[in-house]
């Protein structure tokens, strides 16, 4: 997906499987700690009001829909961390996993994340991912 994104912009946008059904509403973005890139998005399903996490690399932004190249079933059975925290680097490896997905590797040292402030959600010092914009 293009990184050059501002995570906020997809708070709120339809959310597509790779078959074009609706998954739900983009309802948070989850930035990785150590590069504020944005990995993870959290997409209210309507499913008694659950959200699902969905990868966001492989994922495409189309005439303002977030498309997710995964089926429907496989989505909605995505691991449930609820939302509003920070995924613990063991949280995201249940999510690679589950969706199929090699772990990302850096061969760099992981670097402090960027200043910015989305609403919190990050931790001090564990790597892993936090919300860009939480609920109010």
């Amino acid at each position: 997906m293009q990184t050059d994104i501002d995570p906020r912009s997809l708070i709120g946008r339809r959310a597509l499987d790779r078959d074009g059904s609706k998954i739900g509403t983009v309802d948070e973005v989850y930035l990785d700690d150590a590069t504020g890139v944005p990995e993870w998005a959290a997409v209210r399903t309507g499913l008694f009001t659950r959200d699902a996490f969905v990868p966001l690399e492989p994922s495409e932004l189309v005439n303002e829909e977030l498309r997710v190249p995964f089926k429907k079933s496989l989505i909605r059975d995505a691991p449930d961390f609820g939302v509003g925290r920070h995924l613990s680097p063991e949280q995201e490896l249940q999510l690679y996993h589950h969706y199929g997905m090699d772990v990302p590797r850096s061969d760099e040292e992981p670097q402090p994340p960027p200043e910015r402030d989305f609403g919190g959600g990050l931790s001090d010092g564990e790597e892993g991912s936090g919300p860009a914009s939480g609920r109010s």
